[in-house]
């Protein structure tokens, strides 16, 4: 066995290790606190709403340990067990030259790997989500989804795909400096292009109806000096009773979009809170600098991948038999998770400090009462746990706990 099989082995079995830990600890810490709905809450959750959110949460936790497990297994037959090795060789057969063979590898891995999770993610949305009263799907929409994925894949992803694997294979040695700026290139225009021509897809928006949570919303628009390319309604409620409001787009293509769950649980004073703290991400220029931050890794991740690819133990160490510019860049994807681990509780450090300045922003421009009292109730609909365990909320919460967020909001309060 190679050294560099050695090194990625127990990086992978390390990383699945503290994860399966993680998630254990996670359920007995709100498995324990499932029988009392913690002080603070204890006037605006019942006991039956804080043990549906614990149960919810348990529920997910099991599938997702399943899932683990099951994606290892996964993982090593592709590597090792002769996965990848036969899916290059049957595609070589075809002698369609190094790119279009690269994007057919690479394409038909793709196209297996969304068959085999298929069935999980049926189970979560028919069997879990529809156990807790969330699933508004039918079969009907979840393929009608994967067909316009597919598509949109083909259409957008596969030229993408074989423009990389050209610079690769024929810009010399800086090709991943140019493959870099294509790839980060196409990332701005999809952000730019997506509320207005990829997700009307998937969905159907419609302008806000006039009314007070409009005039609240373009009062707060006025005041904090945001400019956006319209207040749209999203159909959310035809896949789930989730609720969720969210900016998309780039530039003068900026679109603000609520679920239209979200509008029938809330207030328009606690959507305008909830929407103060959305404004308060661009404010303090989060979204710009999770861009920098996400395009530094990508540049650092191509400059590595350009030495790899050069390196025969790469290819043998895991596991495959012939070297060649396109499977150098699905091992590189398929291996690095393992070594990158240690980077998600940064990153979610991150984010939350990002949320605590969101809602601080929240706080002046609005109300800090209605930002909790609205994130109360979605804490309630969503059925989100409110006693995570503290390792695993550090590990893996983008947003802070709700006892600490909210403690934090009525300081500003």
């Amino acid at each position: 066995m190679q050294t560099f099989t050695i090194v990625f082995l127990i990086a992978l079995f390390l990383s699945s290790a503290v994860q399966m830990w993680l998630s254990i600890r996670q359920m007995r810490h709100v498995l324990k606190n499932r029988s009392a709905v913690p002080n603070e809450f204890t006037d605006k959750i019942t006991l039956e709403e804080h043990q549906k959110a614990a149960d919810y949460t348990i529920t997910k936790g099991a599938f997702g340990r399943f899932e683990l497990f099951a994606g290892l297994f996964i993982l090593l037959f592709w590597l090792y067990g002769g996965g990848l090795n036969w899916l290059d060789n049957f595609f070589r057969s075809y002698e369609w030259g190094p790119i279009y063979t690269g994007v057919a590898v690479i394409l038909g891995f793709s196209f297996i790997g969304s068959l085999i999770d298929l069935p999980a993610s049926l189970y979560r949305t028919f069997v879990i989500e529809e156990k807790f009263g969330f699933n508004k799907s039918t079969l009907a929409t979840i393929f009608s989804d994967m067909f316009k994925g597919a598509l949109l894949g083909l259409a957008l992803g596969a030229p993408l795909l074989a423009l990389i694997l050209w610079l690769m294979q024929s810009a010399g040695d800086l090709w991943w400096i140019y493959a870099w700026a294509v790839l980060s290139g196409f990332s701005l225009l999809m952000m730019w292009a997506y509320p207005k021509f990829i997700a009307p897809i998937f969905n159907k928006f419609s302008a806000l109806e006039e009314g007070e949570t409009l005039d609240r919303i373009e009062s707060l628009l006025t005041r904090t000096g945001f400019n956006s390319n319209g207040v749209f309604v999203m159909d959310g409620s035809r896949r789930s009773s989730h609720g969720n409001a969210y900016f998309t787009g780039f530039g003068k293509n900026k679109r603000i979009v609520f679920f239209d769950t979200l509008l029938e649980s809330l207030s328009p004073t606690q959507i305008e809170a909830v929407l103060a703290h959305e404004l308060g991400h661009f404010k303090h220029k989060h979204v710009i600098k999770g861009l920098i931050v996400s395009l530094s890794m990508t540049f650092i991740g191509f400059a590595i991948l350009a030495h790899l690819m050069k390196q025969q133990w790469f290819f043998s160490g895991l596991g495959v038999e012939n070297s060649s510019t396109y499977m150098a860049l699905l091992l590189f994807m398929l291996a690095s998770p393992a070594f990158t681990f240690l980077l998600g509780p940064i990153m979610s450090w991150w984010s939350r400090k990002h949320e605590f300045e969101a809602d601080a922003f929240a706080a002046e421009q609005s109300s800090a009462k209605e930002l909790i009292s609205s994130l109360v109730s979605l804490y309630r609909e969503n059925a989100s746990t409110l006693t995570p365990d503290p390792l695993y909320s550090a590990f893996y919460d983008s947003h802070p706990p709700a006892s600490i967020r909210i403690a934090h909001l009525k300081q500003h309060a």
